[in-house]
Parts: C-alpha cells; structure tokens; sequence
C-alpha cells in the first residue's frame, strides 16, 4: 500500500490524514465542499471541524474524486447517511481493481438496517471490505494521545497488513474478524450516548449514569446479538471501549446532544448549531426499527427515539426508563 484515499473531510477524518501522515506516505482527503477543502490546501488546516490541527504537506485537500482513483486504500468517513450515495459517486469515477475498502464510518441505514461495509459490498462486490472502530474521538488522535482501536476483516491476511500499515505506538490495532459485532458496537454506542449526555444536562448524577451506561451493554448486547453480533466482541474496543467513551467524553458530539436536550433545547436548535453530524440521532431510527422487527426490548433506545422523533418530553422519558417493572439483572 503507496497510497490512501480519505473520503470525508469531517473531523474523524481529518485527524485521521493527520495521524497516518506522519511517516510521510500520500495521502488524499477528499471533502464535498470545494470552498471548504480550498481553505483547507490553503491553511493547512481544517478550522470548521479540527481547529489547530495542522496538516503535513502530503495530505492533498481535493474535492475531485479524479484525485483518489489511484489509491491502494480507500478509507470511507462519511455520514452514515450519505455512505451510499458518494460511494456511488466513487464507483463511478473508478478506483483500483485491487484497492482495500476500509469504512471507519458508524452508523445503520434506515429502512434496510444494513450496516456501512454491507453498503460497500452491494456497490463495490469485488473489492476487500475493512472496518474501523473504537474509543478514538477525533481530536485527542490528532493531537497525538495514545488510544488502542481494532480492524474487523474477513480476510486475516489484509487484517494484519492494514494493522501494520496504519498502526503506531499512539494508534495501538488489534484484529478481529468478527466485523459485524465491530460495526455494530461502534453505531449503537452512539444512541446510548445521547442518553448519557442527557443524564447530565437534568443533572440526574454520577450514580444515575453509571447505572444507564451499564444498562445500555446490556441492551447493545441483546439488540447486537440478535442483529448478528458475538457477545463477547460487544465487552471489547468497540463495544464497551467506545460506549464508554463517548458516554462520559466532554468531546463527545452525541452525549453533548443529550446534554443540550436535558438543558430544554431544541433538537433543531442543536443541530442547526454543531458543524459536525452526531450519528446517534439517524442510528436511534435505525436501530428502533431494527429492535421492533427482530422483537427486541430496548427501553434506553425506545425513549430515545420517541424524544428525537415523536415529540416526547425528556423528563417524561427518563421517569418512563425508571418506572418500568423491578426484574432480575440479567446480562
């Protein structure tokens, strides 16, 4: 692998040109917005979305997808809802017949309920699929804090090449081949989060979120399991790392959602405010439709979904999640 493609110039993938820049390969990052990336080439920054982040000078800032057809490896950073539609713009402009596909994006597609690499397989059958997912919020990467991540691929081989190629002391990879449970953990977190960051915005207490953050493994358990997922990968990097994470992380877009609900805004008001998208809002959709067709309890998920999109007061939802019936624990 010579070189690597970036789709999505967003803050995720930003600091990750940032991050695997820094041995001096090539890289290109591809943005939507012309007068944005211009900025970008120009400043050698990307100030909407990283602030005081520099850019070394083989990061190429396109907005022409003509500028990632030669890559060896394609590394997809878009919004969850815009995954189908570039990467169809991207199958039609070519890439290499032999090029990896690695999707670091998280999120389910609405009405499908498929996950991002099995978007990737329907329009690119032939190429090898990848997936990246942990507790790697975007900034502490690109100012150079350790975290650990772990690459799902079928293909053990390419597991372990793409672990070689982007990992670091600061960026430890560990491999697995279970690239379902991975996607999933990685998605689902984000709704959980939503509900953390509202835990704190009704000052509810460190002794309330903790015991919602433990409910929701419970549930992205149950909900993951049953969706295709082992178990045992939803106690690892991207299940119970990356809940954690973005639950409890003041850089978190998803809890500071909730938290700004919790404080009586508007998610209109929000979102017309955050430059950068918070996948927690359209994954709940998802994942509320795919729990009600496979028959699964998700209560956390169930109340977040009807704050966002049926209009439900938030103190009404919380006082719905702790009036529900005592049961035993079962994990």
């Amino acid at each position: 692998m010579r070189r690597t493609a970036i789709i999505g110039a967003g803050g995720w993938g930003t600091a990750l040109a940032a991050l695997w820049a820094t041995d001096g390969r090539s890289i290109s990052l591809w943005g939507n917005n012309p007068q944005r990336i211009d900025r970008v080439r120009t400043s050698r920054e990307n100030p909407d979305y990283l602030p005081g982040v520099k850019l070394p000078s083989n990061v190429d800032a396109t907005h022409e997808f003509a500028d990632c057809g030669n890559a060896d490896l394609v590394v997809f950073v878009t919004p969850s809802l815009a995954m189908r539609q570039v990467a169809s713009r991207i199958r039609a402009a070519g890439i290499k017949e032999n090029a990896v596909l690695l999707s670091c994006t998280k999120g389910i597609e609405h009405d499908t309920g498929l996950r991002m690499s099995q978007i990737l397989a329907e329009i690119f059958p032939s190429h090898t699929m990848a997936v990246l997912s942990g507790p790697n919020l975007a900034i502490e990467v690109a100012r150079g804090l350790p975290t650990a991540t772990v690459i799902g691929c079928a293909d053990e081989r390419c597991a372990a090449g793409l672990q070689t190629f982007l990992g670091s002391e600061l960026f430890r990879i560990y491999t697995s081949s279970d690239v379902t449970s991975i996607e999933l953990g990685g998605a689902l977190k984000n709704v959980f989060a939503i509900a953390a960051g509202a835990s704190d915005g009704l000052d509810l207490g460190d002794n309330s979120k903790a015991a919602l953050v433990t409910r929701s493994l419970a549930e992205l358990l149950r909900l993951g399991s049953a969706m295709g997922g082992n178990p045992r990968t939803f106690y690892g990097l991207s299940g119970a790392g990356d809940l954690i994470a973005t639950c409890f992380s003041k850089h978190s877009r998803n809890r500071r959602v909730g938290e700004r609900l919790g404080r009586a805004e508007t998610l209109a008001s929000i979102q017309a405010d955050m430059q950068m998208v918070a996948e927690g809002v359209p994954t709940a959709r998802s994942a509320f439709q795919c729990a009600r067709r496979l028959g699964i309890e998700t209560p956390i998920i169930d109340q977040v979904h009807a704050v966002l999109y049926q209009g439900k007061p938030l103190r009404a939802a919380m006082q719905d999640l702790l009036g529900r019936d005592p049961k035993s624990e079962r994990l």
